[in-house]
């Protein structure tokens, strides 16, 4: 498929999976009918603003009592240094 053909929000974090009123993210119903919309949120996902949605997931775990402090602290130090990777 050629990158023109496109929509304007393809791969756009806060466009394909914007936070709602409870801070979670979820997809909006108008991407459920888009032809590209598992290429689209992969691509957004894999992006620095994917990372920072890691580290929301993280964060909630932490929050939750579903991790501890050092299963908390290593994910993010993981995902620190794929920040990191992508932005060489």
């Amino acid at each position: 498929m050629l990158k023109e053909k496109y929509p304007s929000c393809f791969g756009v974090l806060d466009s394909v999976f914007p936070k709602c009123d409870n801070d979670l993210r979820t997809t909006p119903e108008v991407c459920f009918a888009c032809f590209c919309k598992t290429e689209c949120l992969r691509l957004a996902m894999s992006r620095s603003g994917g990372l920072q949605v890691h580290e929301e997931i993280v964060d909630r775990a932490y929050e939750s009592g579903m991790i501890g402090f050092l299963s908390r602290w290593s994910r993010k130090k993981e995902l620190s240094r794929k920040r990191k990777e992508l932005k060489k």
